[in-house]
């Protein structure tokens, strides 16, 4: 957890330097809206959210189910999907305490910080909340590729390395052509780590960001249980 704060910080710091070096080369000091303040909290809270919202790296589910010990977790009386959903969730609310604080603070102590307006703070919260959600969401299907796969580490790896830079982690969204950005949010990217980020500083329209996240959280959840429930009729057990 320490190593992993460490870590975050570091970034963040160089970061800042190369979107700080960006906004000083502009005769405005602003690019897409986003002045010196919000460029530093944006740079912060997504070092936070990094690990909150989990951009790569769960393979849980696809290491047991190239093991076969997922067999134990389909006999459980669960619901597999929710009962991980649940888990992650549980996940995230330690990562809120150490590894998404941290990054924030030190962002507001050392420099220019923009703090969301009162009745935006229990919206940041839903809108964080709802991010996780997207996130298991596509990282449940990821994971579950592996029933047709049996080896799905290429398509974690691709999905690793488009998500950084498609759900606003990169750089912000806005920063990108008008055509990208009209098509990327029709799609469940921005919904992880810029919508989250808009909704704190107070940048794009509210509740269209807010609409867009309980969108993809339900079509991605729909979208896991139709995939696993077709998994599952591959599932061949040897004794037993």
């Amino acid at each position: 957890m320490l190593a992993g704060s460490a870590t975050n910080v570091v970034f963040g710091l160089l970061r800042m330097a190369v979107l700080l070096a960006a906004l000083e080369s502009s005769p405005s000091g602003r690019i897409a809206g986003y002045d010196v303040a919000a460029t530093v909290t944006y740079v912060w809270l997504g070092q936070g959210l990094l690990s909150f919202v989990v951009l790569w790296g769960d393979t849980a589910l696809a290491d047991r189910i190239r093991s076969g010990d997922v067999v134990v977790d389909l006999y459980r009386p669960w619901d597999l999907q929710w009962a991980l959903a649940a888990e992650d969730l549980g996940r995230a609310a330690y990562c809120a305490v150490t590894r998404l604080v941290p990054p924030v603070l030190v962002g507001a102590l050392l420099f220019p910080f923009r703090w969301p307006t009162p009745e935006r703070w229990p919206v940041f919260v839903v809108s964080a909340v709802l991010a996780v959600l997207v996130s298991f969401g596509m990282r449940f299907l990821v994971n579950v590729s592996t029933f047709w796969l049996m080896d799905n580490r290429g398509v974690v790896a691709l999905y690793g390395v488009g998500t950084s830079i498609l759900c606003g982690l990169t750089v912000p969204l806005d920063f990108f052509p008008e055509w990208a950005r009209f098509v990327l949010w029709f799609t469940p990217f921005p919904g992880v780590v810029q919508g989250p980020i808009d909704v704190f500083i107070g940048h794009g329209p509210l509740w269209t960001t807010v609409g867009h996240q309980v969108f993809w959280v339900v079509a991605l959840f729909l979208g896991g249980k139709l995939a696993l429930a077709r998994a599952v009729r591959r599932v061949v057990v040897q004794g037993g």
